[in-house]
């Protein structure tokens, strides 16, 4: 196990550190568990009885916090802690990766078409399928078992986790009678730089045009997105999130796990969706937005639930009443 000094990360990543620079670090732990070998962090001051009680070697800790955080010992005083914090995990990734040696840039188990462009710098895990016409950029990593379909683009320095399908078939039936008549899925998927995109994710080709994501999108686990879609730049999506086929979400939006967002809607940028919210209709306004029903003890939300089905009607017969009292 390597250690560090907090002086050299300092130099490395910035900030102003109150106390010795020469406490070695081995580790990045949460404020509770870490030891007297860990650095940790606190950026929501309503942790702060955490901070006081925590064993770590270091923490990082807001301005507003810097004493605190002096008097429990040695700290780092930075504007944004958790943003530290983040840049702390790459650094320390980067300190202690293993070495590479003479591994393969692409494993010998993965099956690259004859026809697909791979950079010298990207990296394909094993298992990878990669098709006709496919193009993965400069520095990106494709884990294990990752499917890259016909004519899909993959920008510069992406991480697609295992289980990921790019460029499988969009959902496109037209009904004839009591079957169905498959709709072929002509375009592709377009994927800018700086993307994440986590296990077992599927993004469909487009029918017509291309499904876009572009640069600096990141993309959770288990998630599904529809052919047509848009994503703009720098929108994050948690786990479970589903969007419908020709959606068109802005930049910089967030959507919490579970969301739906209903096909051929629009989303402003700057929209914030809430966790297991159903977008069925277009937000043109940036801000946070909430569509879940309040969970409650099963005989209190049927009983609300109920009530729900008869507002109808019940605005009907205040409208009558109000009609009624006027002179």
């Amino acid at each position: 196990m390597s250690s560090h000094s907090l002086s050299s990360l300092v130099l490395n990543l910035g900030g102003e550190l109150i106390g010795p620079g020469d406490v070695m670090i081995s580790g990045l732990a949460p404020l509770e568990s870490a030891t007297a070998q860990d650095i940790s962090f606190l950026s929501n001051p309503k942790y702060q009885q955490q901070l006081s009680l925590s064993r770590a070697g270091c923490v990082i800790v807001s301005p507003a916090m810097a004493a605190d955080g002096a008097r429990r010992g040695p700290c780092i005083v930075t504007p944004n802690p958790y943003l530290y914090f983040a840049r702390l995990t790459q650094l320390w990734r980067q300190l202690t990766a293993r070495p590479i040696g003479n591994e393969p840039l692409v494993h010998p188990s993965a099956v690259v078409h004859p026809e697909a462009h791979i950079a010298a710098t990207a990296r394909i895990g094993p298992l990878c399928v990669i098709e006709a016409g496919a193009r993965v950029g400069e520095h990106t990593i494709l884990k294990s078992r990752v499917t890259v379909g016909e004519d899909c683009q993959i920008g510069d320095r992406c991480i697609v986790h295992s289980g990921v399908v790019i460029g499988a078939d969009g959902f496109g039936f037209a009904p004839d009678g009591a079957r169905w008549e498959k709709i072929e899925q002509l375009g592709a998927v377009r994927i800018g730089n700086d993307v994440e995109i986590g296990a077992n994710t599927c993004i469909d080709r487009g029918a017509l045009q291309d499904t876009v994501i572009e640069d600096g999108v990141k993309l959770d686990n288990l998630i599904q997105i529809g052919h047509n879609v848009r994503i703009g730049a720098h929108t994050a999506m948690a786990g479970c999130v589903g969007v419908a086929g020709s959606a068109t979400i802005g930049s910089g939006c967030t959507v919490g796990g579970g969301a739906i967002i209903l096909g051929h809607l629009s989303l402003a940028p700057g929209v914030h969706v809430s966790a297991a919210t159903v977008v069925s209709k277009s937000i043109h306004k940036p801000g946070q937005y909430t569509g879940i029903f309040p969970l409650d003890e099963n005989a209190n939300w049927e009983r609300n639930a109920a009530s729900l089905k008869q507002l109808h009607s019940l605005r009907d017969r205040i409208k009558t009443l109000e009609k009624e009292k006027k002179p």
